[in-house]
């Protein structure tokens, strides 16, 4: 390996580390109250060195948002590329929010539950599901309207989108929080909470809610997302209902 090369790769290991570092702090702290003299010394460097990388904490913030909401999106466009219906792509797009709340949950508090400067987009970045996960999501709701899968009065592709996305925030958040409650609620199985609000989604919008939760009974025998585990509890093992 040459020195420019090795150099090279030496500065991406050193901005990767400055990017994890300030995204623990920000998810732990809230964005205003972390300076870069911090997120420096949790890394064991100092500001000036993060400034070599970052002109300044919004730059940062902006490379992070933009990095972690990108491979975001990008897990939903993997996660459907087998889908025989969009029925089956919306409910594995839950299975694949919830199961990424899950597993890295520092990066989802840091997304969705702490305020940050909001960056305009880039040129053509709002429009592109590959980097804008929610213009995936309404995408799909589209579909459904258009094939006759949703309700007749569920008109508003935006407005359904933003109610699934409502619905699986809260199940999502709700596991990131609970551990705080947990002397005052008995909270059940984190796979059967998931696999129920997954299941009042589809009783709530699609036309033939009976079709769509055989649909979803598949999925979560077949996917379950949810950190690599699968469904031990009796309601999220529910077997499909028989047709007819």
């Amino acid at each position: 390996m040459g020195t420019n090369e090795r150099r090279d790769r030496e500065r991406l290991a050193m901005r990767e580390q400055i990017l994890d570092a300030a995204r623990l702090l920000f998810a732990e702290r809230g964005y205003e109250a972390v300076t870069m003299r911090e997120i420096g010394k949790r890394i064991e460097y100092s500001a000036t060195a993060l400034y070599n990388h970052f002109a300044d904490k919004d730059a940062l913030v902006r490379e992070l948002c933009r990095r972690d909401f990108s491979d975001f999106a990008q897990r939903f466009l993997v996660a459907v590329v087998d889908s025989k219906s969009p029925v089956e792509s919306i409910l594995k797009a839950g299975l694949v929010y919830l199961g990424f709340a899950e597993q890295f949950p520092q990066h989802y508090r840091l997304m969705f539950m702490t305020p940050l400067p909001e960056p305009p987009p880039d040129e053509g970045e709002r429009d592109d599901p590959r980097r804008n996960a929610y213009v995936f999501l309404r995408g799909l709701v589209e579909q459904l309207l258009r094939e006759g899968f949703l309700r007749d009065d569920v008109t508003d592709p935006d407005l359904a989108a933003q109610t699934v996305w409502a619905m699986v925030h809260g199940a999502a958040s709700l596991e990131l929080v609970m551990e705080k409650q947990a002397g005052w609620v008995d909270f059940r199985p984190r796979e059967d909470r998931f696999a129920e609000a997954l299941r009042a989604l589809v009783r709530a919008m699609m036309r033939d809610s009976a079709a769509a939760e055989r649909v979803l009974a598949e999925v979560l025998t077949a996917s379950w997302e949810l950190g690599g585990a699968k469904p031990k509890s009796k309601s999220a093992r529910r077997a499909p209902a028989k047709k007819g």
